[in-house]
């Protein structure tokens, strides 16, 4: 049985009563049509968008701004989306500039380079599941394999030393997480201090990893500034590694509660690509991350969205519309469907989405070869939901073998 009920009542942003998947109030929302009228939480009106057609034809649509300073900009948090005084990094850009940005980080997330780190992927997943092993059994799998995985990698990719990893994940929880303007906005200037400290020290020396490489190149041609840099190293640090932790510690879940699943996961190495599009899919961490701001009338699904609107595009409701995905309440590791939109759609389309699925690949494979008798260490424990304007996962997941 689920430990997980699925009965809540439609709000929107909701909470989830399991971390597991979106919560079931979605659905009712799709079952009613598209776009739904919706009050953000500083008493504006705007819209919700809850239907896989139509949340693409939007997340596509150049009427749609991302511009967070905008004052119609979509608040579904009492949290600062922006600080004073700290340039926005490229998801907060339009187009032109928003592709400027974006190409001068891309280089690292390529195809071809990031299949040029599976080795070393590999070799860290091997010594986070050595210092698991240390650890227990019974064990945090998030705190010893979920979270230092993606964390080292990120910090590789970047060029930034893993031995400030402890001081990045806590102030970029902290981000994520801050209850009011001050707490985000302090967090925010201590992380960006540290990042400005990495790229002086590149100035003077460039390192390896991406921050070196930007400094040497569009810092030095004067094609970015050195607060704009300083905002984009922001992002990838802090997205590179707690987002794919995320997803990590939420499949090693779902596929525990899914043990004949899990069995043909162990099994059969041709199942695990699809496998992990499932979880991406079912799990939808990143749910209110497609926030827009219409700057023009847009007429979509018999509704129109006003100039100056918010409209809020979660990707939890586009990846259980049941009209793409038959039956989307059941996990199954044999759908192998990449429609879904857990990296988001169209210009804004998750940077490091290669590198995410990468990491999935081989995490959890390794996981369950390394540990065959892996298991919930308390198995009447329920998972704790968190709140809903935050990317979703588990804090802790006690496991045993």
């Amino acid at each position: 049985m689920s430990r997980c009920s699925v009965h809540e009542a439609v709000s929107f942003p909701q909470t989830r009563t399991c971390p597991l998947r979106p919560p079931h109030g979605y659905a009712e929302l799709t079952a009613q049509g598209p776009l739904h009228r919706v009050e953000f939480v500083d008493g504006r009106t705007g819209w919700v968008v809850t239907r896989h057609e139509e949340a693409r034809a939007l997340l596509s649509d150049p009427r749609l701004s991302s511009d967070r300073a905008d004052p119609g900009f979509p608040k579904i948090s009492p949290r600062a989306l922006v600080v004073r005084g700290q340039p926005p990094s490229f998801i907060g850009m339009d187009p032109p500039e928003h592709g400027r940005h974006r190409r001068m980080a891309i280089s690292e997330f390529t195809v071809r380079r990031i299949n040029a780190l599976r080795p070393r992927i590999e070799e860290i997943a091997e010594q986070a599941a050595g210092r698991l092993r240390a650890a227990g059994p019974p064990a945090d799998v998030v705190a010893h394999y979920a979270l230092p995985i993606p964390s080292l990698v990120i910090c590789e990719v970047l060029g930034v030393p893993y031995s400030d990893h402890e001081f990045f994940e806590d102030t970029s929880r902290r981000i994520a997480r801050a209850g009011s303007d001050e707490e985000t906005a302090a967090s925010v200037r201590e992380l960006a201090q540290y990042l400005d400290s990495l790229v002086e020290a590149a100035t003077k020396r460039p390192g390896p990893g991406l921050i070196g490489k930007m400094v040497r190149e569009e810092l030095a041609r004067g094609e970015i500034t050195r607060e704009s840099l300083v905002s984009t190293a922001m992002l990838l640090l802090a997205a590179g590694h707690e987002t794919t932790a995320n997803m990590i510690g939420l499949g090693i879940a779902t596929l525990l509660e899914h043990p004949d699943q899990l069995a043909e996961f162990r099994a059969d190495p041709d199942v695990v690509p699809g496998a992990v599009e499932e979880m991406l899919r079912y799990a939808s961490v990143a749910d209110t991350t497609g926030l827009r701001v219409a700057t023009e009338d847009i007429e979509i699904a018999g509704r129109l969205i006003r100039a100056g609107e918010g409209v809020a595009i979660p990707n939890g409701p586009a990846n259980f519309d049941p009209a793409v995905f038959p039956d989307p309440d059941t996990f199954d590791i044999h759908r192998g469907s990449r429609r879904h939109n857990a990296f988001g759609y169209g210009v804004h389309q998750c940077l490091g989405q290669n590198l995410a699925r990468l990491e999935l690949r081989v995490a959890l494979p390794l996981l369950f070869e390394r540990f065959p008798t892996l298991r919930f260490a308390t198995p009447a424990a329920g998972f704790e939901p968190r709140r809903p304007d935050v990317n979703q996962g588990l804090d802790t997941l006690t496991v045993t073998w």
